[in-house]
């Protein structure tokens, strides 16, 4: 959708660009699932920085023995530096391993807000199973975030945590099979004691972040009908619902975060617990009361003190797992919400291919024929059987009481659904998955309810829209009659939503809008008079049909008067009995 047809008040939402990133919403589901292949070389280094604490601990073990023999300290600096070497090694590597994973995580998010958003910029704003703009906000902007931990911490330590040990084991095994015994026994009650635990902890973080995004969604909603709240005298019963909302939202988040320390609780006492065995058992050894436990011959000194240097780093990836836990819980209840927005559902017509459409004149004709339009196969059809002729350069008037269909016909010219049956042609030509996007680019939407930006009433016209520049603004604010307004204020800001314009003044920066876009032969205009008082309403009329002319208008309106001054009005209850118009 180009900035010409810029407008989202067709869905009551928050603004949403279809733009050139709506085609990569439809990729390959399974392209979700996959990994970032830089998680795998950062785990591989993780892993390997830890494994290089074994000849450390053996060249520290050996130099101990010697001294404890009595050789001399010079006999063993050769391995002093050895174990610093060894040392800034480990450190480089375990650094380079985080960073890479940090890299890899970031970059991985991005792609999935980037797959979300473009997958909700091509949901058709007709599309009733659209996520509510709060919910959706909140899990791009601010769940999404708890995904870079989840990849850059816990995929790369679970990869080291199903290595380290296991090697670790291997080397002790040889030495005393007592000892690897004793770390055999306890090693495997962490990660079934932590997968009891984390199968809770997700369902509670999903709970959790559905009340966030909830809550986040309600919040919206009611600050954007806080006039209506006011009015009502309803402010009480919606404070008190939030605070209700809020205290329900606290206990989840407490119970998340019981549910985490009691998984590092467990970790804690069960690697405690093994590695006192082990330390009881070498120390009794070495004493000489346990002569048990060794291939070959009793424990000497540097036996004993490799394998309790082994034995806490045994277990130091398993601890590292559960400081995690928290983070997988997290990042898996945020992917499954991202990958939720990303989800297909009904979408504007578009496509990758987005030449220009051959032999559309100016001012183009509309003609359907057929048209058949549900919101859901098992919902009945709001459109049935629609024939429509409306001439080139024509200006109609689309008359219908609430829930006649006329928003949706405007939607639907433009493109923004998929038609289930009949067809929609612009100056000649079918409007299909391959010619909207040229087509639509020869279109502008004024809707009641404009969205304004925070930001230069200047900014707001152009809406970053190549082509235009100053001289083209100003004459389209001459053209609305807002450059009064450009002039009392040498800025001219105006606040998120339009603060600081009346409703009149808003509708006429839409008019604006369409007024510096000279490629827009076709103006949809949604209600443009509702709300507005009969001083206003008259002027915004006035300023529609001068950037009407020479331009096919459709209007749906419920405004008598702005009806009366086109040049016809269809009403829509004629069309549901099949009479052609």
């Amino acid at each position: 959708m180009t900035a010409a047809f810029f407008d989202p008040d067709i869905s009551q939402e928050e603004t949403r660009t279809a733009g050139d990133a709506a085609p990569s919403a439809k990729r390959n589901p399974a392209t979700a699932k996959r990994k970032p292949a830089g998680l795998r070389l950062a785990a591989s280094l993780q892993t390997i920085a830890a494994l290089i604490w074994i000849p450390q601990a053996a060249l520290l073990a050996f130099s101990v023995g010697v001294i404890s023999d009595g050789g001399s300290t010079t006999e063993v600096a050769l391995a002093a530096l050895a174990i610093l070497a060894l040392g800034v090694v480990r450190a480089a590597v375990d650094a380079a391993g985080t960073r890479i994973a940090f890299r890899a995580a970031r970059g991985e998010l991005t792609s999935r807000r980037n797959r979300a958003v473009a997958a909700l910029a091509a949901r058709s704003p007709l599309d009733t199973g659209r996520p509510a703009s709060g919910l959706a906000a909140s899990v791009v902007g601010e769940q999404a975030e708890a995904v870079v931990p989840y990849l850059a911490r816990f995929q790369p330590i679970r990869m080291k945590a199903s290595t380290v040990p296991l090697v670790f084991f291997a080397c002790i095994l040889p030495i005393s099979w007592v000892a690897a015994l004793i770390l055999l026994i306890a090693a495997p009650l962490i990660p079934i004691f932590m997968a009891l635990i984390g199968w809770r902890a997700k369902a509670a973080s999903e709970k959790q972040l559905a009340e966030t995004g909830g809550l986040n969604a309600f919040l919206l909603d009611r600050l954007r009908g806080l006039a209506t709240i006011r009015a009502l005298d309803a402010v009480d019963i919606t404070a008190g619902r939030l605070r209700a909302d809020a205290e329900s939202l606290r206990n989840r988040t407490m119970a998340v975060l019981k549910i985490a320390f009691l998984s590092s609780a467990v970790l804690e006492l069960f690697a405690a617990l093994g590695v006192a065995a082990t330390s009881v058992y070498i120390g009794f050894s070495l004493l000489g009361s346990i002569d048990i436990g060794t291939w070959n011959g009793r424990l000497t000194l540097t036996q004993g003190l490799f394998i309790l240097l082994l034995a806490p780093a045994f277990f130091e990836p398993l601890r590292e797992l559960s400081a995690v836990w928290h983070d997988r819980a997290n990042g898996e209840a945020a992917l499954a919400a991202l990958d939720a927005l990303s989800s297909q559902g009904p979408a504007i017509l578009d496509t990758a291919d987005q030449d220009g459409v051959k032999g559309v004149p100016a001012a183009p004709s509309v003609q359907i024929d057929g048209l058949v339009f549900r919101h859901a196969p098992d919902l009945p059809a709001i459109i049935n059987n629609l024939y429509l002729n409306i001439a080139a350069g024509d200006h109609v008037a689309l008359w219908g009481a609430s829930g006649s269909g006329k928003t949706t016909i405007l939607s639907l010219i433009a493109g923004l659904a998929q038609l289930e049956a009949g067809t929609i042609k612009i100056g000649g030509v079918a409007l299909t998955e391959n010619s909207a996007a040229a087509l639509r680019s020869r279109m502008a939407w004024v809707g009641q309810r404009p969205h304004i930006f925070s930001g230069s009433l200047k900014r707001n016209v152009s809406l970053g829209r190549a082509g235009i520049d100053n001289g083209a603004i100003e004459d389209a604010l001459r053209a609305v009659r807002l450059d009064g307004v450009v002039a009392a204020n040498e800025i001219a800001a105006v606040g998120e939503g339009g603060l600081g314009l009346s409703g009149g003044e808003a509708l006429r920066l839409a008019l604006a809008r369409v007024a510096a876009n000279h490629d827009a032969d076709i103006i949809l205009a949604d209600e443009p008079t509702a709300h507005l008082d009969a001083a206003t309403a008259a002027d915004v009329t006035e300023a529609l049909l001068a950037l009407a002319e020479g331009r096919t208008l459709i209007v749906a309106t419920h405004d008598p008067l702005l009806a009366a001054r086109l040049d016809r009005t269809i009403h829509l209850e004629t069309q549901r009995k099949g009479i052609a118009a």
